[in-house]
């Protein structure tokens, strides 16, 4: 099989020829630019670029050595979107070097770093022993619930996630944009027989939390309900408008397209099943329906953090066929669990290592051990992408990193 091959017939729940694996084909599974470049240094590879492609959580863009040495069969549409010129010289926390796209302006502002995107206004910030930016603008935080801004779009675009964006998505999308991402994504499937995964987000408990913050959106949803929907039916109307305008650029193009919406702790579900039913549920089916009637053979990717045991049903039923990162730390999320009673109806893509405690501190044979007995339990029957779960972070030592890939490598 191809990387596409293999990794379309694992999420159609089809056994390939061997385990899927993937770092870096979205946001929440590739590697911390610390951590890469360690690893790179570990390896001796010299020369090339480490590429921060996603500067809020300081992602670097695999290059084609890591692609190529750990079998990584899936990539993001995003990648090499952006010429040299687009990107420039920066250095990480930890004092290595990178690049990060030429329109995020990073400045020291006393011991914390602040980052602005195009318009100039500081919307994320990293604090002293961080290695990631977290969200400092939240536009709509002290309006009232019920008056919403007429423009929700001029809202939406100071927020970090919007204002600090993927290369590929720095024009957002616009008639030129969508010609340059077009073209961009004829290239790639022609240069690459790996699978390639769009991200879109279309997030809606998430944007309502990056827009209102999460206190006050949580006390929207119970004791502002009507204010609450008003504000999500808006998020849908948006998001299936630029589903009309990015579909039918990317059909037949990309293979699977990346939605996002945690909903979990590491105790359970941010809200009860219930409420997910009444106010996201719905709106989610409709997103779906929508991306399947403009692209029928894109497969729709859902990440969610936490433990999201109790709305895996409702998520199925909402038409998610791919489930991300799979937290097996978190409660009620042990892969056997999770393979027993939802492995024929949704694919798992992640849940391969823990990264809150093994990846980090175990020893390489604990890493070893942990990985093949994940995937023993996940692979079997197709259903499985190998990923960590979440993205590997700057303390993970290189030794740990090199212990999974030898793991998941040798079970392939």
């Amino acid at each position: 099989m191809t990387s596409r091959e293999r990794v379309l017939a694992a999420v159609s729940h089809r056994e390939p020829d061997r385990l899927p694996i993937d770092c870096g084909a979205m946001r929440s599974t590739g590697i911390q630019a610390i951590a890469y470049n360690r690893l790179k240094r570990r390896l001796g590879v010299v020369g090339g670029q480490t590429r921060v492609f996603d500067v809020i959580q300081q992602l670097a863009e695999p290059e084609d050595f890591y692609l190529d040495r750990f079998g990584i069969d899936a990539i993001n549409a995003g990648r090499d979107f952006a010429p040299d010129d687009r990107w420039k010289d920066w250095t990480l926390p930890d004092g290595s070097p990178c690049r990060i796209p030429a329109c995020i302006d990073i400045r020291r502002e006393g011991d914390d770093l602040v980052a602005s995107g195009p318009s100039g206004e500081p919307t994320a910030r990293m604090i002293p022993g961080a290695t990631y930016f977290s969200q400092s603008c939240f536009p709509l935080a002290d309006a009232d619930p019920g008056e919403l801004p007429a423009d929700l779009s001029a809202a939406m675009g100071r927020v970090c996630w919007a204002s600090l964006p993927e290369p590929i998505y720095e024009g957002g999308l616009s008639d030129e944009n969508l010609r340059r991402i077009g073209e961009h994504l004829t290239r790639l499937r022609h240069s690459t027989d790996r699978a390639i995964m769009v991200a879109f987000g279309a997030n809606l408990f998430e944007w309502g939390s990056f827009l209102r913050r999460m206190d006050n959106f949580l006390m929207d949803l119970a004791v502002e309900p009507a204010a609450a929907e008003a504000l999500l039916d808006r998020l849908v109307e948006a998001h299936l408008a630029g589903l009309e305008r990015l579909l039918p650029v990317i059909a037949g193009k990309v293979d699977l397209i990346q939605l996002g919406d945690d909903l979990g702790t590491n105790g359970g579900p941010i809200m009860s099943p219930a409420m997910y039913r009444r106010f996201f549920k719905p709106r989610h089916r409709m997103i779906v329906d929508r991306i399947h009637a403009l692209a029928p053979d894109l497969v729709v990717f859902l990440h969610t953090c936490g433990s999201v045991y109790e709305l895996l049903g409702d998520l199925i039923e909402a038409g998610f066929q791919v489930i991300n990162p799979v937290q097996i730390s978190a409660r009620n999320m042990e892969p056997q669990r999770l393979k027993r009673e939802f492995g024929r109806d949704i694919a798992f893509w992640g849940g391969g290592c823990d990264t809150q405690t093994v990846l980090p501190r175990g020893t390489p044979q604990e890493v070893r051990d942990h990985v093949r007995r994940n995937i023993d339990i996940l692979a079997p029957g197709g259903g499985f992408v190998f990923n960590q779960v979440h993205n590997i972070l700057a303390e993970v030592p290189p030794e740990n990193i090199l212990a999974m890939y030898e793991a998941a490598m040798e079970a392939a």
